[in-house]
């Protein structure tokens, strides 16, 4: 069995009973359930700030390309769009 860490978490009642409502009808204990939540947290997360930081370096990249607001407003004036 790999390693593991101690964490402790305080959390609202009512989030406490739904986890334990959860870990009865899945029949996991909240270690699993909670290391199951934070995993997906972390994924979405981690991929989405990788998104903005790539998004951030390509903007402040020499060969970044900007377009004026008020173009690209007249531009979907022109085709219609609100």
């Amino acid at each position: 069995m790999p390693k593991t860490a101690t964490l402790t978490v305080r959390v609202k009642p009512d989030t406490k009973e739904r986890l334990d409502a959860l870990t009865r009808v899945t029949h996991r204990s909240r270690s699993f359930m909670i290391e199951e939540a934070l995993e997906q947290y972390l994924e979405i997360n981690e991929w989405q700030t990788q998104g903005i930081e790539a998004a951030l370096a390509e903007a402040d990249s020499p060969d970044a390309q900007w377009i004026d607001h008020e173009a690209v407003m007249a531009e979907r004036q022109k085709k219609g769009a609100h």
